[in-house]
């Protein structure tokens, strides 16, 4: 007999694609979402790149009975379900906090009460905040957030005490959150509050720091999700793809499979309890590279990115993964080569529809005063 695994937020993205690594491995999978418009349209149907062996429970991680049904007979849950999106909880801070904060402690609450095998938490690389760096010494220092006063005169880089521009270097999981936005502040939260109880009530828990992750699936029509799924929106629809500062900002890209493969290991390994995983591809791009790799893919290179030379409160300036820990514990590799996810995501664009809502967003949040 197969072990039943609950996934909540499993029909989106990483959801799904996680219950198809777990259906591939023998595990009897459950997907617990609300099927939110935001990610999955105003119709909010069942989507059909969720596998037919899925058994899909309709519910909101707020509604403490819903959740009690769906845990029923669950060995291990994947706690994936949570708002995403740097910017718009600068603006939603509500709706952030009761779906993730408050909908993470009914999920414990049910979990006390039903206590499972494993428990994975999906966390974030943004509650780093700035990731580490090195000065010109070779000293390893963790990154300050910028000032105002700095970025309103377009000096994007992280700076040390002696005003030298210092170098980023990988961040590991030992580096001290530094929460910038409300979402960075939600999956911290998120995170303790899994551990906490884990360890309280001998429930073994792992949190996975996912950074940013990309593939097929990704809501297309939601600007609020990852940056390459918003840039391929933009170009689908002939639009040049926005980058907040120069676009020289270093970002950690890890395709979605892989990501699937961490939470497998993650759960089959009895060793990763209780501790914290970066989960990413150990590679770095900037994002100016990433608009023109995607531009030339799509066979739109004529598309050249509009760097809007502004900042948007919540972001930093480099943060890209560590992923030793995860390799040495987990046995974590990573699979899939940027160049091949890339020409994956760019065949299943050719089937898609994207709605370009992103100068919308960016208006709302130039707004708000949410843009410098």
């Amino acid at each position: 007999m197969s072990k039943r695994v609950l996934i909540t937020g499993g029909a989106g993205f990483i959801g799904s694609h996680l219950a198809d690594e777990l259906l591939a491995h023998g595990y009897d999978v459950g997907v617990f979402d609300n099927l939110s418009p935001q990610v999955h349209g105003p119709h909010a149907f069942v989507p059909d790149y969720l596998d037919e062996e899925v058994e899909f429970i309709t519910g909101d991680v707020r509604d403490i009975d819903s959740l009690r049904s769906a845990l029923r007979g669950a060995d291990a849950v994947f706690h994936l379900a949570a708002m995403v999106g740097v910017g718009q909880s600068m603006y939603e801070v509500a709706a952030y906090t009761a779906v993730n904060n408050l909908g993470t402690a009914t999920l414990l609450q049910a979990l006390i009460e039903n206590p499972v095998a494993k428990l994975i938490v999906a966390s974030s690389m943004s509650l780093y905040g700035e990731g580490l760096y090195r000065n010109a010494v070779g000293n390893l220092l963790p990154g300050t957030e910028r000032s105002l006063q700095q970025l309103k005169i377009r000096d994007w880089e992280v700076h040390g005490p002696d005003g030298d521009i210092l170098l980023p270097v990988p961040t590991p999981e030992s580096k001290l959150p530094s929460l910038a936005s409300v979402y960075a502040l939600s999956k911290f939260d998120q995170e303790r509050l899994c551990l906490l109880i884990g360890r309280a009530y001998q429930i073994p828990t792992v949190a996975l720091r996912f950074f940013n992750v990309y593939g097929t699936r990704q809501a297309l029509s939601n600007p609020y999700t990852g940056v390459m799924a918003i840039f391929a929106s933009r170009l689908m629809n002939d639009n040049r793809p926005m980058i907040f500062e120069d676009g020289l900002q270093q970002r950690d890209f890890v395709a979605v499979k892989d990501i699937a493969l961490a939470c497998r290991l993650a759960l089959e390994t009895p060793q990763a309890a209780g501790l914290v995983f970066n989960i990413g591809s150990g590679r770095q791009y900037t994002i100016k590279e990433l608009a023109e790799r995607m531009a030339e893919v799509m066979g739109k290179s004529y598309i050249e990115p509009l760097i809007t030379e502004k900042y948007r409160v919540g972001d930093v300036r480099h943060c890209f993964a560590d992923i030793s820990l995860a390799r040495g514990v987990l046995g974590y590799e990573p699979r899939v080569e940027f160049d091949e996810g890339l020409s994956e995501l760019v065949s299943w664009l050719e089937g898609q529809v994207a709605v370009d809502n992103v100068e919308l967003a960016s208006a709302e949040l130039t707004a708000r005063g949410l843009t410098v």
